[in-house]
């Protein structure tokens, strides 16, 4: 009887098992078509989208060519052997700025690097080099070369960056760029503006040593070529030169360095009209207070301050345009003994009229006093009221001389004749003798000033110039 019943119990559970298994199955072949249709499509669609886009077809034909994809251009052509010759050509541009403060220069160059790589030689029935522009060297070993000391640089990019690859059959690389650096220069200022400054651009390998990158000049001295054109402003360019050593790192070893050398002569003309010709004027213009009468004070003083005051502007003036060195340069000792002359013109009418004060002192006690008065002599009452006074025809002994205006005055009023008046006869006088008063009324200090400053300071001229020129 249990028998019966599994019989039966199989019987139904049989046709629904069998629909299930044909329904599963006919899923699978309807999902099948649909995968199968769904690749065809997008295979279509990728040959389509090739087709449209051609330029992803050139670098794959080039990648093939060169053979890029079946070497590691992460190392050096060679690497384990000898080391790779590198060589060096440049083209100067010009020399965009020289600046003294920051102590530096600027250059725009043409920078080639020539090598050889057996892992880009390609075959060419014509035996033509290939041409490409900066895409490829991402993907390719190119010398690591930098500018030793440099502050600033970048590879110029109007309207594509400037950078040209060129590979031959036989896998000689030429790769070109331009580039503006801005890099170091040592300056001694100690002769300044008459100076002569040497400076160097140096280029070297940063990861590569000695043992597997040797760095050279391409052609020689002549791989150094500059533009015919090349000027500055302040100075004329005497030479370029081209030049080789080795830079020893305490951790990586000895390097190969390149010097592209150049010396700048300073055009001196710009610093004489500026600097030495002002400070020749402001001299000259101390020693006209040599000439002054010493009682004239006021004159003397501010012409004293006047010369001081500007020697300092123009010292001030040139130490404002250079770098703050603790050394003694060229325009200083000019300067500093330019001023120090225009000083001594002051100090030197501080001496004269305090030996006159008291050579007066000294006449008074000797004369005493009259009833208050004070005697003076024609000199001396000239320096107060600007008139000359003859001492044997109209010398008083007043404390403050009468001015010539008044004495004109009480002259008309008294209808004394004009021809007969003591004031026309020292009018006179005066116009014969003026010279003759100034020169009776000098110290002796100014009278040996007058001779010995000029001469003191055309002799600094002499050696000054003879030693720095």
């Amino acid at each position: 009887m249990v028998l019966v019943m599994k019989l039966l119990f199989l019987t139904c559970l049989w046709p629904t098992a069998v629909l299930h298994s044909s329904h599963s199955q006919h899923h699978r072949l309807h999902r099948r078509q649909q995968m199968s249709f769904s690749r065809k499509h997008n295979s279509k669609r990728e040959i389509k989208m090739r087709k449209l886009d051609s330029t992803k077809v050139r670098p794959l034909k080039t990648e093939q060519l060169l053979h890029i994809e079946d070497h590691d251009f992460a190392l050096r052509p060679g690497f384990g052997g000898s080391p790779i010759p590198v060589g060096i050509d440049v083209q100067v541009e010009s020399i965009d700025s020289i600046s003294e403060v920051d102590m530096d220069f600027t250059m725009t160059l043409y920078l080639r690097h020539y090598w050889k790589d057996e892992r880009l030689s390609f075959r060419s029935n014509k035996n033509k080099s290939m041409t490409f522009d900066g895409r490829l060297i991402k993907k390719i070993w190119v010398p690591d070369v930098f500018f030793v000391h440099s502050k600033r640089s970048f590879i110029h990019d109007t309207t594509v960056e400037n950078i040209m690859l060129r590979v031959y059959p036989d896998g000689n690389v030429l790769f070109s760029l331009r580039i503006t650096v801005s890099a170091m220069c040592f300056m001694d200022f100690s002769r300044f503006p008459l100076d002569t400054q040497n400076c160097s651009l140096e280029l070297e390998s940063y990861a590569y040593n000695e043992d597997d990158l040797m760095l050279y000049w391409k052609h020689g001295n002549k791989s150094l070529s500059t533009d015919e054109h090349i000027s500055l402003s302040q100075f004329f360019i005497e030479e370029f030169s081209a030049s080789s050593g080795l830079a020893f790192y305490s951790s990586t070893g000895w390097y190969n360095r390149l010097f592209i050398n150049f010396a700048l002569r300073r055009h001196i003309f710009f610093f004489v009209l500026q600097s030495y010709f002002p400070a020749m004027l402001m001299v000259m213009l101390s020693w006209v207070s040599f000439w002054i009468d010493r009682r004239a004070v006021p004159a003397r003083v501010s012409l004293g301050i006047t010369t001081v005051l500007t020697m300092s502007t123009i010292m001030t003036g040139v130490s404002a345009s250079m770098p703050q060195v603790s050394y003694i340069k060229a325009v200083d000792v000019y300067l500093w003994i330019s001023f120090l002359f225009v000083f001594l013109s002051v100090i030197e009418y501080a001496a004269v009229n305090y030996l006159t004060t008291i050579e007066e002192r000294k006449q008074l006690k000797k004369r005493g006093k009259a009833s208050g008065m004070y005697s003076m002599d024609a000199v001396q009452a000239m320096a107060f009221d600007g008139c000359y006074h003859d001492a044997d025809e109209d010398m008083d002994l007043s404390p403050f001389p009468e001015p010539c205006e008044d004495n004109e005055t009480r002259a008309s009023q008294t209808n004394i004749s004009n021809a007969d008046t003591p004031r026309l006869k020292r009018k006179r006088s005066l116009k014969g003798n003026v010279g003759r008063i100034i020169l009776q009324n000098n110290h002796v200090i100014d009278t040996y000033s007058r001779i010995i400053f000029p001469s003191v300071y055309i002799v600094f001229n002499f050696f000054y110039w003879g030693l720095y020129i």
